[in-house]
């Protein structure tokens, strides 16, 4: 969430970065209605809490002192003033909640502030391409969506998968199996090798944890929760990550901290009707690699650039073209202030597709969750980073077209082949 502080100062500024996203400035306008109001109320609370105390000290003083002085009054007066105190403090602790209630408060509805750094504009057309790497393959025959690819060597099962848990859901067999495994071993050790400390966190998380995430109130619909708790299944490994320090204050000299594991993810996918129905694109349970960063607030964009490149680092050594897109303001996500997409080549759509998205959350999250740091006697708040390392489902079926051979054959990248027992390609089972 944003500095309250921040809001008060400069409403203008929150307001203009509200419209930037395409969001409702209004939010700010009933937050700081919301904020007077508290305010207002609290210094009345407060200066009747001094009366109180002031008349309970003369009560006491005539008590003591044997001196004159109508007790009787004063403890009704007393008696009033603690009527009133009891009045105020409802009002207070109702708008408190409206204004800073993690689920239902204004103050966690409204946004990050985009870095001046991201373009402007609302459409996806506004997004920014910074690179491309690769070239794209050329085969001289049709190719082949990777659903397709899958269902004729016996490795993908659609079909079955529906029958066991219904739509949206995959079933990888024989080599397909080993390929998903293979590929989150390959990707942890890439990181691992890269300073990242392996993580392996639970996959269901509680309420207060999506909270400080950003994932509660906002995305919801978005989550599964396990009937009758308090628990969700975690959408991403960024969820736990950037909860294990929640709530602590850390030494200035352990940042930065680099994490990443690897995790089932689960998303409802509502709203998603008709989009992507086949294949590994867009389902409700994949395997993830995930890349978080906790750091000084002073490096979290070069921080951002240098996890960019971590990301990158997997797609060039399994040998998929790709591209890297600066989303603008209006495709951002709510937590960040800045965000790369990785997208990879699929040829069988002849276009690009999403496979990472790295992001800069400055001290959206931390400040939502209280981690903190102390540097010189000083507790501040560190900026938070995160991003798919990559997202291995489309991985493989990234694998699957971009690798295909007239014969039907896939060439599998040589970064696999010791994760695979030597396996270089693959072929009808």
């Amino acid at each position: 969430m944003l500095d309250i502080k921040l809001i008060r100062s400069n409403p203008d500024l929150v307001r203009s970065a509200l419209a930037k996203r395409g969001d409702d400035p209004a939010k700010v306008d009933r937050l700081m209605a919301l904020d007077g109001e508290f305010r207002q109320l609290q210094q009345q609370l407060d200066n009747l809490r001094q009366e109180r105390n002031d008349r309970s000290k003369q009560i006491g003083a005539i008590k003591t002192e044997r001196a004159m002085g109508d007790v009787v009054a004063l403890q009704e007066v007393v008696a009033e003033i603690a009527k009133q105190i009891k009045a105020l403090e409802q009002q207070v602790s109702t708008i408190e909640s409206e204004r800073k209630n993690p689920r239902t408060g204004l103050l966690f509805q409204i946004p990050n502030i985009p870095d001046e750094s991201v373009p402007l504009g609302l459409a996806e057309s506004a997004n920014v391409e910074i690179r491309r790497w690769g070239t794209l393959p050329s085969n001289g025959f049709i190719w082949l969506p990777h659903e397709e690819i899958g269902a004729n060597l016996g490795i993908l099962d659609m079909n079955r998968a529906a029958k066991l848990a219904g739509t949206r859901f995959v079933v990888l067999k024989g080599i397909g199996a080993r390929l998903e495994r293979a590929l989150g071993n390959f990707m942890l050790d890439l990181h691992v090798a890269n300073g990242y400390t392996e993580v392996l966190p639970p996959a269901i998380a509680n309420e207060e944890t999506l909270t400080a995430n950003g994932n509660l109130p906002k995305f919801q619909d978005q989550l599964f929760k396990l009937e009758g708790l308090p628990y969700y299944l975690i959408p991403t490994a960024e969820v736990p990550l950037t909860n294990l320090y929640r709530e602590e204050i850390l030494e200035a000299d352990k940042l930065p901290l680099y994490l990443t594991a690897y995790t089932p993810c689960f998303r409802s996918e509502a709203g998603a009707a008709g989009k992507d129905t086949k294949g590994m694109i867009r389902v409700h349970q994949f395997g993830k690699v995930e890349l978080v960063k906790i750091v000084h607030p002073d490096n979290s964009f070069a921080e951002l650039e240098a996890m960019v490149e971590d990301a990158e680092r997997v797609l060039q050594a399994l040998e998929l073209p790709y591209r890297v897109m600066l989303l603008a303001t209006g495709d951002l996500g709510f937590n960040s202030a800045k965000t790369y997409d990785l997208e990879v080549w699929f040829p069988s759509q002849g276009k690009y597709r999403e496979i990472s998205s790295c992001s800069n959350c400055t001290d959206f999250q931390a400040r939502r969750g209280q981690t903190r740091f102390r540097e010189n006697s000083t507790l501040r708040f560190p900026h938070t980073l995160n991003g798919s390392g990559v997202a291995i489902g489309r991985t493989l079926a990234a694998i699957l077209e971009n690798g295909q051979r007239a014969d039907g054959t896939i060439k599998l990248p040589a970064a696999l082949w010791p994760y695979l027992g030597g396996l270089r390609e693959i072929r009808k089972e």
